[in-house]
Formats: structure tokens, sequence, C-alpha cells
């Protein structure tokens, strides 16, 4: 077999593969011989037909098998003789003349198909103990706490009806019909509907109406849909709701105690304490790390400059455009409305792709020099924490990862890098710095900037999505 390369211009590769006719006419009575056996032909003792007539036969079929198990399996055998990675699958292309292929199939003509593919650059790992990060952490106080446990225990809130009118923190119960124009719209009705007043689960200006109102009071209610309502038929427009009032009850007081606890499921106040105390802990984490990784980020990138595979930056600028356009159709935004262009935008995300593979690259090459590894154990709880995502899919689900090219990478690769970076929080130098919970939450400019290069695929700016949905529209108030 010779192997020829033809092209070689900064990471792009093409090789040409000569294998000799004699050589597959070799390889192909090898492979008839192996199984002369077996083969039933009417007129011959099996493993009696002579070997003229079995290539005569099957020679042509053979030699075709031959042809496919070559192109699927020489490329990566070759470019381990070489010494290199390609970036993405080759690309493999032989004659698509038939007459040419007729004398390949019959051992008269040399088989040649070429190789095109872009390499993995060579990365030179430089030492990361100059990388200093800063690492923001936040003290949990008691009152934080005892301030969630109170969030938690509205849902296990009672509420008792009471004499006169509503006011905030009460719970209405009431009937009610919402009109556009004087119209009844899908979705605006309901009966026996529970909003406590002051939970903004409704859209502005409908709550407050209800302050005030009495058991057996019926009352018109007009309200404005904001502007980037979801649904679009209701979004902007004026509205009024018919409420019929049958219910106000006042909530009674919540105390932190074994009582709460056991409401809960937990066995005292000490256990749920200590474990929504874990909980905020762990979201206020969460931040802390994103808040590490993004510096370990832009300083590895700044550190590493080098062309990136072409392939791989198509294929992530492609994945990111996509989310782009749908988030844009979603909001039913433009471009312009974004303070950009599509040809600006383009050129950014373009921009971003690249420094996602470089970095990607790098991180690989680091996890790979050390040796890092990602177990069967963590993909089977990476897998398990999907199927938790879509109860009543789990075959599908299953059914997906175990028969889509590529799928497992998909679960694979946020392990492998949240690894590696572990490695590197644990030999960069890191200052702990207690800030307070605004502080830490606090995005400024930069930030955000930082968070769209390094993390998933950014969304256009879009407006603060509203606290409250509509009452009605989705088929209830909520």
């Amino acid at each position: 077999m010779q192997v020829i390369e033809t092209l070689s211009e900064g990471l792009k590769r093409e090789l040409k593969v000569i294998i000799s006719a004699a050589d597959m006419e070799a390889r192909m009575n090898e492979r008839l011989t192996e199984v002369k056996d077996k083969v039933r032909i009417n007129g011959f003792r099996p493993g009696k037909v002579p070997a003229n007539h079995l290539k005569k036969m099957y020679g042509k079929s053979v030699m075709a098998e031959l042809v496919n198990e070559i192109v699927r399996d020489r490329p990566a055998s070759i470019l381990s003789e070489r010494g290199e990675k390609s970036a993405t699958q080759p690309q493999v292309a032989m004659t698509e003349d038939e007459a040419e292929a007729e004398k390949i199939l019959s051992a008269e003509k040399d088989l040649e198909f070429t190789l095109t593919y872009e390499i993995i650059p060579a990365i030179e790992l430089k030492p990361v103990d100059g990388i200093k990060v800063t690492r923001e952490v936040v003290e949990v106080s008691e009152d934080e706490v005892n301030e969630q446990i109170l969030k938690i225990a509205e849902s296990a809130r009672s509420y008792e009806t009471k004499e006169g009118a509503a006011e905030n923190g009460d719970r209405v119960t009431m009937d009610y019909l919402g009109k556009v124009d004087g119209v009844a719209f899908d979705g605006g009705k309901d009966e026996d509907a529970e909003l406590v007043i002051g939970s903004n689960r409704f859209i502005p200006g409908f709550e407050d109406q209800l302050v005030g109102v009495k058991a057996g009071d019926e009352k018109v209610i007009t309200v404005t849909f904001p502007a980037d309502y979801p649904a679009a038929n209701l979004a902007g427009k004026d509205a009024t709701f018919d409420i019929t009032v049958k219910d106000v009850a006042a909530a009674a007081p919540v105390e932190i105690n074994d009582e709460l606890a056991e409401k809960l499921g937990l066995e005292s106040a000490d256990k749920l304490k200590e474990i929504v105390r874990g909980q905020i802990e762990g979201q206020y984490g969460n931040v802390t790390r994103q808040k590490v990784k993004r510096q370990i980020l832009d300083q590895l990138d700044e550190m590493y400059k080098f062309d990136a595979p072409q392939g791989l930056v198509d294929a992530e600028f492609e994945n990111i455009w996509r989310q782009i356009n749908t988030d844009l159709q979603q909001s039913g935004k433009t471009f312009e409305d974004e303070d950009t262009t599509e040809e600006k935008a383009r050129e950014d995300y373009r921009k971003l792709a690249e420094r996602r593979v470089r970095l990607g690259l790098v991180l690989s090459e680091i996890g790979e020099k050390a040796g890092i590894d990602v177990t069967e154990e963590e993909m089977q709880r990476a897998l398990y924490a999907q199927l938790q995502q879509f109860p009543g899919q789990e075959r599908e689900i299953i059914n997906f990862f175990r028969n889509t090219p590529g799928a497992s990478a998909s679960l694979r690769a946020p392990i492998f890098e949240e690894k590696v970076m572990d490695k590197l929080i644990g030999e960069v130098s890191v200052t702990d710095k207690t800030v307070t919970k605004d502080e830490l939450m606090a995005e400024d400019e930069d930030d955000a900037k930082a968070e769209a290069a390094s993390e998933e695929a950014p969304a256009p700016k879009k407006k603060a999505a509203p606290k409250k949905k509509a009452a009605a529209a989705e088929g209830d108030a909520e």
C-alpha cells in the first residue's frame, strides 16, 4: 500500500492511497480460501469447488466487501501511523466511473482513493500556576435560611375564611371570564380559581384590583396584557375580567418548628434548616464555580493562540447560529431589534465558535495528558439525569443514546470538562473573597460577555421576562 501526501496546507491534509491490483487479488484469494468449505454449489462437494470457479462465482462480491472494509477501516490506521488526529471524520473519495470500478472489482486496476481531513494541531501545554482567580464566597445567614423556609412553607400554609374585605396576602377564591373587545378569549375562563393577593401570579394590575373585595362581590377588572406576552393574539391588548368572588381567606401564621418540618416530610426543624442551608450553599456554590471557571477559561484563551480546525468551527457555529435563530423566531424579533445586523452577528458568533473549539481542544489535551477519564458509572448517572427530565419517554431516550452516533459524547463531554476544571482549580492560584449575595449574583457587562463566551450558546439580548403570567390564555390563570 502506498500513501502519498498530496496536500499539506495549514491544518488541511490530503492523502492518495494506492493498493495494487495484485495485492487486492491476493487478499481476495485468501478470503475465498477461508470460505470455500462453507460454500454450497450444485455439482460440487463442500470444500471441493475449484478455485477458478469459486472466483468466477464470488470474486467480485468478495472484492466489493474488501474495498468497503479498507475504505472504512484503513483511514484510522493510516492517520495513526502518521501520528495525526483528524478533527472530524476524514472524507473519502473514490472513482465514480463504472468502468474503472468494474476493473477494480476484477483485480485489473489498482484500488485508489483519497483522504481529505484537518488535523488537530499539536498543543504544547503551558504551566497554569500563573493563573490567578478570585473565588467569591457567600456566608449563608440564619435569617436567609429562615426566609427560604418560609417561602417553602407557602405550600403548607393554611387559610381560614374571614369576614370583611380582602387584603394583601389574603387568598381569594373566584370565578372569572376574560374578554378582549367584549369577546371572550380561549383560556380566559376559570371557576373556583384561588389567588393569593401579592403573589404576582397574574398580569400586572389584576391582583391590586382584588384588594377590598368581599365574598359574593361581582366586579369587572380591567388590565393590559404585556407587550411581550407569549400569546400573540393577546400581547399588548386591553382586557376585562368579569369576576365573582366566592371566598376570602386569611393566611394562618407560619412558625418554623417541628410541626412545620413534619408537614414538609422531615423529622425536625433542625433537619429542615440543615437541608435548606445546604440547598442555598449549593446554589451559591454553582454561581461561584461558574465565575471561577469563566476566569480560568479567559486566561487560557489568552495563553493559547492557534488556528482551530475549520470543520469543528463550522459545526460549532452552525449549532450556535441555529439556537440564535430559534430564539429570535420564538421571541418574534429580528437582528435589528437586538441593535445589530445579521452580518455583524455572524461575525461575532463565528469568533465565539472559534474560541470554544480552541478552548475545547486545550481542555481535551490537559485532560488526556493527566489521564482523566469518564467512568461508566458517571455515564450512567448522566443518562439517569436525562431520563428524570423526560418522564414517560425513558425507552425513547435510551434508544436515542444507544443508536445515535455521537450521542453518548454529549453526555461524556460535560463530565470530562468538569473533571478537567477540578484539576485546574486545584493547581491555579485561588483567592477566596467573602461577598454578599447581591454581589455574587450581580452580573456586570463584562461578566455577561464572559459567560456568553465560555458557557452555552448565548441567546440574543432579551427584555426581562415578565415574572407573572397573565390570567388565562394558556388554559388557566397561572
